[in-house]
């Protein structure tokens, strides 16, 4: 039975994987259900977010009848926003929940908008960079919540710590499949990017912060190339304030030759060509919850190294559709893709990842979310 459904979060035109995720939750649910979508028109200030935070190169991510109603630092628009949602009357409301920032501005909306049935769906429960606030703003913020979805074990552990009997679903992070603007081969895109065809390459993708344990990777390198001269890592994502440490490392190590470094913001239409032209994809995370990088390369057919670390290992099958591997330890790391080349499971790997389509498709999502809606009777 279709239900009326308020969904609020990041959508195009700003940046990054959950804005991407927002939208996409948007598009499915609205095949079955009535969606307003609820975004911002002040995600962060400025003086906390320095970068940019709108792309607006690539519209192929937008929500038509978006609002841009909620200013997060606001209380009286806050305020304004919940009565206005109370008004709508929704079978549900549903918040996109990452990181205590947002605390006051969804205790506030939760609060003002009356009885609701809310749903937040934790990317983190807790953010990646822990500070000393963190634990009691998520608490009075989730305390507010009726039902929750996370996408790891451990998070579901870090929820149950903050609120007795959650009632929660622990389902896999929905493929980025979305990102196949052009439907490129492996051949097409290496020519976009002047990479030869008999390259082996390595991607790591996204943010470049410290408990994504990037220099782990680059200290595996030269082992690597030792065992296979042909490997490439690729790092594409924007650095901090730590780049020359980074480029230091690549060069303490004699790797420079083995190692492209773009260090810039991909938009939407570019991260095709990069995971399209890579064979394997790495994330040897320090510390982690779930990362939509894994569903970016999954939506290539790409298979992963990753640690296990967080909620990385639940969403991959160790030497079926990747690799897992102990954190901190670029020999493990080293022998995992080593072992990929050399027995050349890239077919096969894609393969499986095929087959485990429907568990990571936004349709499951759609059903997960459906069923924290109230059945006819309104129960």
């Amino acid at each position: 039975m279709k239900k009326n459904i308020i969904l609020i979060g990041p959508v195009y035109p700003y940046k990054g994987g959950i804005s991407h995720y927002t939208g996409l939750m948007c598009r499915e649910l609205a095949k079955r259900h009535e969606v307003e979508m609820i975004s911002y028109k002040m995600q962060y200030p400025k003086f906390l977010f320095h970068k940019e935070q709108r792309d607006y190169s690539n519209d192929s991510f937008k929500i038509e009848q978006a609002k841009y109603l909620l200013h997060t630092a606001n209380p009286f628009n806050i305020i304004k926003t919940a009565r206005y949602i109370r008004r709508r009357r929704p079978d549900m409301v549903a918040i996109q929940w990452w990181h205590p920032y947002f605390a006051p501005c969804y205790f506030l909306l939760t609060r003002f908008m009356g009885k609701q049935n809310v749903t937040f769906v934790c990317h983190n429960v807790f953010p990646h960079e822990r500070f000393p606030m963190d634990r009691p703003l998520t608490k009075l913020t989730l305390n507010n919540g009726s039902h929750f979805i996370v996408h790891a074990r451990e998070e579901a552990k870090e929820l149950e710590k903050i609120k007795p009997h959650p009632d929660y679903v622990v389902t896999p992070h929905p493929t980025y499949n979305a990102f196949c603007f052009e439907g490129m081969s492996r051949e097409q895109a290496r020519e976009k990017l002047h990479i030869g065809p008999e390259e082996r390459i390595l991607l790591f993708f996204g943010y470049v912060r410290e408990y994504k344990g990037l220099k782990y990777l680059l200290k595996a390198m030269p082992e690597i190339c030792r065992e296979d001269n042909k490997v490439k890592l690729w790092i594409v994502g924007e650095f901090g304030a730590d780049r020359e440490a980074y480029l230091k490392l690549i060069r303490d190590l004699g790797i420079e030759n083995h190692v492209q470094v773009q260090d810039s913001y991909t938009p939407d239409r570019e991260v095709e060509k990069y995971f399209a032209a890579a064979d394997l994809v790495a994330l040897p995370y320090t510390s982690a919850t779930q990362s939509g990088i894994v569903q970016i390369a999954y939506g290539f057919g790409r298979p992963v190294v990753v640690t296990n670390v967080g909620g990385l290992p639940d969403v991959v099958e160790d030497g079926s559709t990747g690799y897992i591997v102990e954190p901190e330890r670029p020999e493990a790391i080293a022998a995992a893709v080593t072992r990929f080349f050399r027995e050349n499971q890239a077919q096969r790997m894609r393969e499986n990842i095929e087959k485990e389509a429907y568990r990571f498709s936004w349709e499951r999502m759609g059903e997960v979310i459906e069923g924290f809606m109230p059945d006819e009777k309104g129960g």
